[in-house]
C-alpha cells in the first residue's frame, strides 16, 4: 500500500475532520483491501482479518486528529494499528490459526509470483504452491511472518516496514534474511519443489 497521492489523502483527512462522511467513505475504499489483505496474510483467519480492519478505520474516523503527518505516512500509520490489533486479538483469543482454500479465494497470496511468466507448468503448479507457500509463512515465528508480509508480499520498501514496525532498518534486513531462508527450507522439505518456489526470494524490499 503505497501512498500516490499525498496532496489528495491530506484533503481527504481534512474533510474527515471536518465530519465529511463522503470523504471518509472515498479513503475507506480506497484503504481498506490492502489493510485487510495485510490483516489475512499475518494473522490467517478471515473473520478476524474483518474484525481488525474494521476496528482500524472506526479508530481512524473517531482518532483522525491523532494522526499526524510529520510523523509517517497515512499507510504506516493504518498498517500500524491493524498490526497493533492482530496482535491483541491473537492473545485475547489465544488463536489456532486455521489454514483453509477460502484464504486462498479470497487472495490472501495473490501478490506473490510463485511460477515463472510462461511456464507451461505453471498453471499446473500454482495451486500448489500458493498452498505451500500459506502454510510455510503462516508457520513462521510472527516477527519472521510480519516482515515477509510487507516485504514480499506487499512489496515495502525497507525504510517502510521499518516504520510499521518500530525497527531499525538493519533489523527488517536481517529478519528478512532469516525468514527467507526459513520459508525455502519449509516449502522444499514439504513439496520438494525448490525450483519452483526459488524465485519467492525476491529483491522487492528494498531501499
Amino acid at each position: 500500500m503505497t501512498d500516490p497521492n499525498p496532496a489528495r489523502e491530506k484533503d481527504l483527512l481534512e474533510r474527515i475532520k471536518a465530519g465529511d462522511e463522503e470523504a471518509f467513505i472515498q479513503l475507506y475504499r480506497e484503504r481498506y483491501p490492502a489493510v485487510h489483505r495485510f490483516a489475512l496474510q499475518v494473522s490467517g483467519s478471515p473473520s478476524l482479518a474483518d474484525d481488525v480492519t474494521q476496528e482500524v478505520f472506526l479508530a481512524l474516523i473517531r482518532e483522525v486528529s491523532k494522526y499526524d503527518p510529520a510523523r509517517g505516512s497515512l499507510s504506516a500509520y493504518l498498517y500500524g494499528m491493524a498490526r497493533n490489533m492482530v496482535i491483541d486479538h491473537i492473545k485475547r483469543r489465544s488463536l489456532d490459526v486455521s489454514i483453509s482454500r477460502s484464504e486462498e479465494e479470497e487472495g490472501a497470496f495473490s501478490s506473490t509470483r510463485l511460477v515463472a511468466p510462461g511456464d507451461p507448468l505453471g498453471d499446473l503448479t500454482r495451486d500448489e504452491a500458493v498452498e505451500g507457500l500459506r502454510k510455510a509463512v503462516l508457520a513462521l515465528p510472527e516477527h519472521y511472518r510480519e516482515v515477509v508480509v510487507l516485504c514480499d508480499l506487499h512489496e515495502m520498501k525497507y525504510d517502510h516496514a521499518a516504520q510499521i514496525l518500530g525497527l531499525a532498518v538493519g533489523t527488517v534486513r536481517s529478519r528478512l534474511y532469516r525468514a527467507r531462508e526459513l520459508l525455502l527450507k519449509k516449502m522444499t522439505a514439504r513439496t520438494e519443489a525448490g525450483p519452483e518456489v526459488a524465485n519467492f526470494k525476491t529483491a522487492r524490499c528494498s531501499l
